[in-house]
């Protein structure tokens, strides 16, 4: 029989002073997964831990396949109704007991001194948020092709403090950068309580970049681990294949609501640059997929109705169709690295 902890409701329960890292892994319809994402946490060469599974609302057997594991370190929370990623790592967070949270998507995984390793230098640091390099898998394979920091060929040989400006920098949509919004920090939890940080549920898939920001905005000290210890999986039905419009249009508007931090962003003016920056390019890239999206399903009327008349939007697009030639041509001789290319929001 399973020792399996298993809560529908809310458990009140005293703090448990010995757990050193909570666990959190959102669950919905990812049975062929999560036996593996389980198992990386329950393996790892830190044991003081706990393992907090939230199940979505799942329909298929994803809640078999997490009964069937053997130790009291697992809990599983099941959720009434569907309530998203973001709500599901809520629910998670205010049932977590560690010192500090881990994240891990259930179709991702862990390598076995990832906890260890971080919780490490999250000390000598007197880190709030501590990262580390990922690597990166396609679905169906073994073996990752990359990592993100070698994918961008940058040159991190140690640790290293990320400023919020510098976060912000990699992230902007066309441009080049690490994109360490993708990176899956551990967080000190009592840094979260203070502040009552949570997960935006609204927000489809950009939950981990806009989070991290809070923290930054509450005066976060994060830092990067320039090792690779989490395995990132890519596959066609997860959040980062989500409609380009829908992600743009989740980013404008959580940019519109970093801008109600106005006493942070006033002192810190470089942070408001690159938040502007990124809002300038995010609202230009909208523009162009409300205008290429309809005109590549033959949907003239939409595609119309998405013209803007300012002379910066058609420089813009005559810029990026040309650019998109050889990538397309490019793609026909190598799909695999095309599949690559999907994996950071790109043109």
């Amino acid at each position: 029989m399973s020792t399996c902890q298993e809560n529908i409701q809310r458990a009140d329960v005293f703090q448990d002073q010995s757990v050193i890292v909570s666990v959190i892994i959102p669950s919905y319809n990812t049975a062929k997964y999560i036996s593996k994402a389980i198992k990386s946490a329950l393996d790892q060469t830190l044991q003081e831990i706990e393992v907090i599974v939230v199940d979505d609302v799942s329909q298929d057997n994803s809640l078999e396949t997490i009964r069937q594991f053997n130790d009291a370190r697992l809990k599983l929370f099941i959720n009434q109704k569907n309530l998203g990623v973001g709500g599901a790592r809520n629910r998670a967070l205010s049932e977590a007991q560690g010192k500090w949270i881990a994240v891990l998507d259930a179709d991702d995984w862990y390598s076995p001194n990832r906890l260890e390793r971080l919780v490490e230098v999250a000390t000598e640091k007197n880190a709030d948020l501590i990262a580390d390099d990922l690597y990166l898998i396609d679905d169906g394979t073994t073996i990752p092709w990359g990592t993100l920091i070698g994918k961008h060929q940058e040159s991190i040989n140690s640790v290293q403090k990320i400023e919020a400006a510098d976060f912000v920098n990699t992230d902007i949509p066309g441009k080049k950068g690490l994109h360490l919004g993708f990176t899956k920090p551990l967080f000190r939890r009592d840094f979260l309580v203070k502040h009552h940080i949570q997960y935006d549920e609204t927000l489809k898939v950009t939950q981990d970049f806009w989070f991290d920001m809070e923290c930054f905005a509450h005066g976060a000290n994060y830092y990067l681990v320039p090792e690779p210890y989490y395995y990132y999986l890519s596959r066609q039905n997860s959040g980062i294949y989500t409609d380009k419009i829908r992600r743009l249009e989740d980013e404008c508007r959580a940019i519109a609501n970093f801008f109600l931090y106005q006493n942070y962003l006033q002192n810190n003016p470089d942070v408001l640059a690159a938040i502007q920056e990124k809002d300038r390019q995010t609202r230009r890239w909208l523009k162009y997929y409300r205008f290429i999206e309809p005109l590549k399903k033959g949907d003239l009327r939409n595609c119309l109705a998405a013209i803007d008349f300012d002379w910066a939007f058609w420089t813009f697009m005559i810029s990026k169709i040309y650019e998109s030639i050889p990538r397309r041509l490019a793609s026909i001789f190598f799909e695999q690295e095309e599949n690559h290319l999907k994996f950071l929001f790109k043109n």
